[in-house]
């Protein structure tokens, strides 16, 4: 047993070999910041998203910046469910800067990237791929980056894929977003990050 522990541990050392982290420690929100005055707060080990009293947008973003990445996420849509996930992005108050893979009730484009206070949609997944969000339950969405191209999947299957230099160029955080409105409540669990070495 010692020497498959010395190994593993060997083979993490290697130049090249990746090394995935968890972002939420299912405790509390170390490692994030809240912009706006929407809720955040950690429930029997989830990560819980839930529209206040002002019904405004709202953001969790990492406290570090990722450039390129892997990243692996559940969420289950409560009520409405309109959210996202954004990638090197930048939030003053509540006015982000970056680029917002979407998660959003059925027909509104889960998967698909968003660039806000920019050029607004840059890419939608096919119609006919909406039927793998599972309303209600959770799913599963991953989000590679790499370099100038971004690609998603949601439930093991790839929703949209583009290379983009303004993409390429972006420097920021991973938030997770609550959209305007009120009503809104999402959970997430499983926020994990696999770095390039």
């Amino acid at each position: 047993m010692k020497n498959l522990v010395v190994i593993v541990l060997a083979l993490m050392a290697i130049p090249g070999v990746s090394q995935e982290m968890s972002l939420f420690n299912g405790k509390d929100l170390s490692g994030w910041t809240i912009y706006g005055t929407e809720k955040w707060y950690v429930e029997d080990g989830l990560l819980v998203s839930e529209s206040g009293p002002d019904k405004q947008y709202g953001y969790l973003a990492t406290d570090k910046y990722y450039d390129d990445f892997e990243l692996t996420l559940e969420f289950k849509q409560e009520a409405n469910g309109n959210s996202g996930v954004f990638v090197r992005s930048t939030i003053d108050g509540t006015k982000v800067s970056g680029w917002q893979v979407e998660v959003a009730p059925p027909g509104h484009n889960t998967g698909g990237v968003y660039e806000s206070y920019g050029r607004g949609w840059l890419i939608k997944p096919d119609p006919e791929k909406d039927k793998v969000l599972k309303e209600g339950e959770w799913n599963t969405m991953k989000i590679k980056l790499s370099g100038n191209k971004l690609t998603s999947w949601l439930n093991g299957t790839e929703m949209v894929s583009i290379t983009d230099d303004k993409i390429g160029a972006g420097k920021g955080s991973i938030a997770l977003q609550i959209h305007d409105g009120g009503g809104i409540k999402v959970k997430w669990r499983n926020i994990n990050i696999v770095l390039p070495q």
